[in-house]
């Protein structure tokens, strides 16, 4: 049996992910934020929850989620947190001052216990930190050997946990003990080859030598087949609208009693012309993003705010719809489906509403039957700052096969 510490983050997820590896055991979770291990708890009750290293004996594999707003584009100013939100609610301190153990709790961390492999998760500037170079060299005197692994979540090639209708870059650094193998950590996500006319399993290109970056950004992915001249290709991905909840409607934006911010009508008008009347996810404020996407696309990355609303365009009947470029649901012995065009783009006739929970956790790949305490802030931080579980699986697995288990 494999053992794990998870110095998880959020509402977890990195748990998750580990729970679905054969072999595998959670035995000791810890967090700062006392409703966040309420949430733990409620889902692994058999895992001991402390903050505490020395209390509890060594596992083989450590996995951490550091704090990472210093070096994340979502950070925001300390003030913010205790503004209320589109439902009036506000954040406790606890949860706004420290909710993680931090980068340097690692070390200590492996110092204590010697680890047999340890995995942290960061946002992909952490690795631009400037006492990152330090802190690998730390662990470096500590007797660890490492990998970098940047991953967009959408891609992560998992076998048990689902597909994470998101698109979210993280970088993991996975670290083994020197004298032991090193995991095999390559991402082969599965992809269709156009020019091959054939699935294959792509293979990330960098567009320069320094392996640093985002999906698309500073990677792609490229065909393995040297007969398309490793053409670029791009993974199967799941998108946004099957994290959606369609039977729950929005409120006609016209038909409002608090009008949406001027900012926010510009970025519907856009997205309604953009996407022709396809279902979008708008910006609301409080992100960096400024354009809209339609739900065909993944999410963007989730973040512990709530970010961007939901707009169904006006169709003169049920909102309850989805593009024709998606396969349409189960099919029943009752007339459920019906084919409708866009013949009006109002704005004002169009539904808009924020995102429920429950979609926010089917966009971190959560399972449904996962409980997330607290209120919809608190949730929506828990969720926010989660590790999507197909992630996490990946890499547990791939560190639990260099320890030499047969999965």
């Amino acid at each position: 049996m494999i053992t794990v510490t998870d110095l998880f983050c959020g509402a977890g997820g990195s748990g998750l992910g580990a729970s679905v590896v054969p072999g595998v055991e959670l035995r000791i979770a810890a967090n700062h934020w006392p409703l966040a291990i309420e949430t733990h708890a409620a889902n692994f009750p058999g895992v001991e929850h402390d903050v505490e290293v020395r209390r509890y004996p060594r596992t083989n594999i450590l996995w951490a989620s550091p704090e990472c707003t210093a070096h994340s584009q979502a950070r925001g100013v300390p003030r913010a947190h205790q503004e209320p939100d589109l439902f009036g609610e506000t954040l406790s301190d606890e949860a706004s001052q420290r909710s993680r153990a931090t980068m340097w709790d690692v070390p200590r961390f492996a110092e204590y216990h010697r680890y047999d492999a340890i995995i942290v998760e960061n946002v992909v500037d952490a690795a631009l930190w400037p006492l990152y170079p330090a802190w690998l060299h730390a662990m470096r005197l500590l007797g660890y050997r490492h990998h970098e692994v940047y991953l967009n979540s959408m891609h992560a090639p998992s076998v048990a946990a689902p597909r994470a209708p998101q698109s979210r870059d993280r970088l993991y650094v996975v670290l083994w003990r020197e004298g032991n193998p090193a995991p095999d950590l390559e991402i082969r996500p599965e992809a269709w080859c156009a020019p091959c006319d054939r699935r294959v399993r792509a293979v990330q290109a960098w567009k320069k030598t320094e392996r640093w970056g985002r999906y698309r950004a500073q990677y792609v992915y490229r065909c393995p087949r040297v007969e398309c001249r490793n053409g670029i290709v791009e993974p199967h991905v799941s998108p946004a609208s099957d994290a959606i909840d369609w039977s729950v409607q929005g409120q006609v934006i016209g038909e409002r009693n608090r009008p949406l911010r001027p900012a926010t009508l510009a970025r519907i008008r856009a997205g309604l012309e953009r996407h022709a009347g396809v279902p979008t996810l708008v910006p609301a404020g409080g992100t960096w993003n400024s354009s809209a996407s339609p739900v065909t696309a993944p999410f963007r990355t989730r973040t512990t705010r709530e970010t961007e609303g939901l707009l169904v365009p006006y169709y003169g009947s049920s909102e309850s719809a989805v593009p024709v470029s998606r396969p349409v649901g189960t099919l029943t012995t009752r007339d459920r489906y019906a084919l409708v065009e866009v013949i009006d783009r109002s704005v004002e006739q169009s539904r808009f509403r924020m995102l429920l929970s429950p979609e926010v956790q089917a966009a971190m790949a959560f399972r449904p039957s996962y409980r997330v305490l607290g209120t919809r802030r608190e949730q929506i931080k828990q969720l926010g700052n989660g590790v999507t579980p197909p992630a996490a699986e990946f890499l547990i697995r791939a560190v639990v096969a260099s320890l030499g288990v047969a999965l």
